[in-house]
């Protein structure tokens, strides 16, 4: 699913003939994001919240933002589930684990206080291009 949102400056896309680009350039802009995680994971809700944020600060508070939930090992290595909570952006996820295996666990994420169960806002607001 690609969802289009139209940012304060309403100009027309800058990158027709483009399935989807990231939000944040003052143009319409699709992006699909998609929030993947697993049953009985304690961040995927503050993913999500700090997606919600980082959404807003980038005047796209419209996007749509999909859940899935990976229930079976077998599903986390089809889509590439590295842990709960998984932000996919254009089917990519943003933050690169290097040697990171597909499973169901909680992921860990890198962010400038240390470890944490979720990126940060301004993480996120980076990775939708606006940082």
């Amino acid at each position: 699913m690609f969802v289009c949102v139209a940012s304060r400056a309403r100009d027309p896309p800058s990158t027709a003939g483009t399935a989807a680009a990231h939000v944040g350039s003052g143009t319409i802009e699709c992006v699909d994001i998609a929030l993947l995680y697993f049953d009985g994971c304690p961040n995927w809700q503050v993913a999500e919240t700090n997606l919600r944020v980082a959404l807003n600060q980038v005047d796209a508070p419209d996007v749509a933002v999909r859940r899935r939930l990976v229930c079976t090992v077998e599903e986390a290595e089809r889509v590439g589930f590295l842990g709960s909570p998984t932000i996919l952006l254009d089917g990519t996820d943003p933050f690169p684990a290097p040697g990171a295996v597909p499973g169901l666990s909680c992921r860990v994420y890198r962010t400038d206080a240390g470890l944490a169960g979720s990126p940060t806002v301004e993480q996120l607001v980076e990775a939708l291009g606006a940082g």
